[in-house]
């Protein structure tokens, strides 16, 4: 019912946590904060939230803890990496309200907590998994006069991969060269989620019109385990999340907003490591005291002859020659990087100023949607039927014409 449509349709997301970010997700899942920004969010219902499985320490303790006994590996992987998934699921509220609510929510999500097992490769890999009872849904309860809750599922678990390490050829039994030395389960987001080929009846790659495989995106292939495992578990009268969708639950102003913020976002990235590697360059560029030519030899190079030229010798006049290639090089790198800078920099402004534009020429109706959801998606009916109707009369005037 998120559409309006009376359908109730099933929602997995995944979000790829790194370490700095975890602490954060544990203080939101676990209710560890002061206060929330989500009015919401009613403090008098904490008691309500229920752990499939709770955690035996923090989210980032626990992982060390794992790592240290062996049972998952951070083998290979940068120090910014993601190191944490969180899957959330969902229905729309209007589902658990008209099967009774709270006590069906707590069932429905048992289940749900069942299928994540499977999804993340076992109950080892979770951290902790907590459904919130907690957050108001204000427009069904302002609706309905009565408080109604929008029940969801937190799981927070550690991606793993089964890797084979092979015995590299520094090994001295050489028959064990290539053959599989230790097999570790490797934290790796990116292989957990990796897309996979579409397989046809007989098992062989899908291909499309160019003879690539075609791909199943991995979070299609979460939405489909999800809604299948639901399915099978008994709950019949929910339906898949819509196929190819990138706005789910978001109207279409909702999602141009979004998309002109995560635009925004990655231009100022784009922008700020151009500006990092310019300063790169230019601290490579400068000539410090500890390195071999410094200014104090450049001045002592060369002698004066008696008829007044400056003489050098070949081993000087080559130092001289590097250092003049090396600062022109230097000078067109920056020069360029200050160029690409700029057009970045002024990227930056233009999407700002279009995305700024965009706010607030939705603000109201984002304000009006936000209380009244069905008044707006009426009225928008009523205005697109009169253009319908208004276009149905042109067409027929103009065959009339014509028959005429």
């Amino acid at each position: 019912m998120a559409r309006n449509d009376g359908i109730h349709r099933t929602v997995a997301r995944n979000n790829n946590l790194s370490a700095s970010q975890i602490n954060n997700a544990q203080r939101h899942n676990e209710r560890e904060k002061e206060s929330y920004t989500n009015p919401d969010i009613v403090p008098e219902r904490l008691p309500y939230n229920v752990h499939y499985k709770s955690p035996t320490g923090s989210y980032a303790e626990m992982f060390e803890q794992l790592k240290s006994d062996g049972i998952i590996s951070t083998r290979g992987l940068k120090d910014d990496a993601n190191t944490y998934g969180e899957l959330i699921f969902d229905v729309n509220s209007a589902y658990f309200y008209n099967h009774g609510g709270y006590e069906f929510a707590k069932q429905f999500f048992a289940d749900a907590y069942k299928a994540a097992v499977e999804i993340v490769g076992g109950e080892q890999n979770i951290l902790s998994a907590v459904m919130h009872a907690d957050e108001r849904n204000r427009a069904m309860s302002e609706a309905l006069g009565e408080d109604v809750f929008h029940y969801h599922l937190h799981v927070v678990y550690i991606p793993v991969v089964e890797k084979q390490i092979l015995w590299s050829k520094r090994c001295k039994d050489k028959s064990l060269v290539g053959t599989v030395k230790e097999t570790i389960m490797q934290v790796s987001s990116s292989k957990k989620w990796i897309s996979k080929p579409t397989m046809d009846e007989d098992g062989n790659p899908v291909l499309n019109s160019k003879g690539k495989p075609i791909l199943r995106k991995s979070y299609s292939v979460l939405q489909d385990d999800f809604y299948n495992a639901m399915r099978a578990a008994g709950y019949t009268d929910v339906e898949r999340g819509e196929r190819g969708s990138t706005e789910e639950h978001l109207t279409v102003t909702q999602f141009k907003v979004q998309q002109e913020a995560a635009r925004l976002e990655v231009l100022e990235a784009q922008t700020e490591k151009k500006e990092q590697q310019l300063q790169r360059i230019e601290q490579k560029t400068k000539i410090k005291k500890s390195q071999a030519t410094t200014f104090d030899e450049i001045d002592s190079m060369g002698r004066k002859t008696f008829t007044g030229k400056i003489e050098f010798t070949p081993h000087e006049a080559e130092q001289l020659k590097n250092l003049a290639k090396k600062a022109i090089s230097a000078s067109a790198v920056i020069a360029d990087l200050k160029k690409k800078l700029e057009a970045a920099r002024q990227d930056v402004r233009i999407w700002k100023d279009r995305y700024e534009s965009l706010q607030a020429q939705t603000r109201d109706f984002l304000a009006a949607l936000k209380k009244s959801p069905e008044a707006v998606k009426n009225f928008i009916s009523r205005i697109l039927h009169m253009e319908k109707s208004k276009s149905e009369q042109e067409i027929q005037q103009r065959t009339n014409t014509l028959v005429k």
